[in-house]
């Protein structure tokens, strides 16, 4: 039996495997409101043993994209209860992500037409996709300390959000370029303040967050995901390896329930980090840095090795929503289509067949 099917515990929760499935962005929440479609997405995959939904802002300001589901209203949680009554109807547990977008923002995404917020007045060089078409990222407005006690705030609502919609915790977002790791990164914080210029300055903010929101629902609930050296969305480390052994150093002792590591050739820090995290440690696995998706066979050789307690994917649960029995089997594994990634109805979406089906 492949090491991917055995059980494991992850903060307090039991899993029946160590399959997860990775937050992934798929921009079909109109309004910010998950639906019906959505529901039945996720139900599909309740055989994972941990489904982390996509990423799910916690404020108005922290929209990065069109159609991304909000976790900021009695409205917004009475709709994701939709969703986690039908994943644990099905026997499965979920997590949401919640993410922050920062600069990775637009004004055409918030009412008042604001700038995103940022930990520093640096523009990203990258675009937003609307139906008008591709709009640049402006340049973001720095936080004031007003600006950081809000946000840390938002997180904490929502995650008591989250809570009320049925989740069985929360992911923050620390990876892919977005606020909490805008703040990590040294191309991106310049500031001179609490917040800025050492690393352990530069690590504060994710460790006020952590913490924050541990205290507001309990630290096993809690989990953050992190992407040492990743160059999405303009982000350029200088100094991945010293940082990122700092930030767990600094989070150990609050007793989270994960630490979620999003790899980009980066294998040697997350061993580091591995040997430096008291807790449960999820993979997406990328030991080399091409854009090809991870395999199965990658998942097991980084259990076997002992890096991480579970393994996320991400294209394979979106192609096989029945991945645990197609992991069983041997195979074989259906192929996602990227041109239904984001936005649509349910093609791409929910129509994706299982094992069972292509028999």
């Amino acid at each position: 039996m492949s090491d991917l099917l055995k059980p494991v515990t992850i903060g307090r929760l039991d899993l029946p495997n160590r399959l997860v499935m990775a937050p992934m962005t798929r921009s079909r929440a109109r309004g910010g409101l998950v639906g019906e479609l959505t529901a039945e997405y996720y139900g599909q995959r309740s055989g994972a043993g941990l489904i982390i939904a996509e990423g799910t802002q916690p404020c108005v300001i922290g929209q990065g994209y069109i159609d991304t589901p909000g976790l900021h209203s009695p409205e917004q949680a009475a709709a994701w209860r939709k969703v986690t009554d039908e994943v644990h109807g099905r026997g499965g547990r979920i997590f949401v992500q919640l993410m922050h977008a920062g600069r990775i923002g637009h004004p055409c995404l918030y009412p008042g037409g604001e700038l995103p917020l940022a930990p520093s007045a640096i523009a990203s060089g990258e675009r937003l996709y609307t139906p008008q078409g591709l709009l640049d990222h402006p340049t973001p407005r720095a936080m004031t300390l007003d600006d950081i006690a809000r946000a840390i705030d938002d997180f904490v609502t929502a995650a008591r959000y989250a809570m009320d919609a049925g989740f069985d915790g929360v992911e923050l977002h620390g990876a892919s370029g977005y606020l909490i790791h805008q703040f990590l990164s040294d191309n991106t914080n310049r500031r001179t303040d609490a917040y800025g210029g050492s690393v352990e300055r530069r690590i504060r903010f994710a460790v006020e967050v952590a913490r924050a929101v541990g205290d507001a629902i309990g630290p096993a609930r809690t989990g953050l995901r992190i992407s040492p050296g990743i160059t999405y969305n303009g982000m350029a480390e200088s100094d991945p390896e010293i940082l990122y052994p700092a930030l767990v150093r600094a989070l150990a002792p609050y007793g989270l329930g994960y630490l979620h590591v999003s790899e980009y050739g980066t294998r040697p820090i997350t061993e580091e980090l591995r040997a430096a995290w008291p807790g449960s440690l999820l993979l997406n696995p990328h030991p080399g840095a091409g854009d090809e998706p991870a395999t199965v066979t990658d998942g097991e050789e980084a259990l076997a090795s002992g890096v991480a307690d579970a393994i996320s994917f991400g294209q394979l649960w979106l192609a096989n929503p029945d991945l645990p029995a197609r992991v069983a089997a041997g195979g074989p594994y259906g192929k996602a289509d990227p041109a239904t990634f984001y936005g649509g109805d349910h093609r791409g979406y929910t129509d994706y067949p299982t094992l069972e089906e292509t028999r």
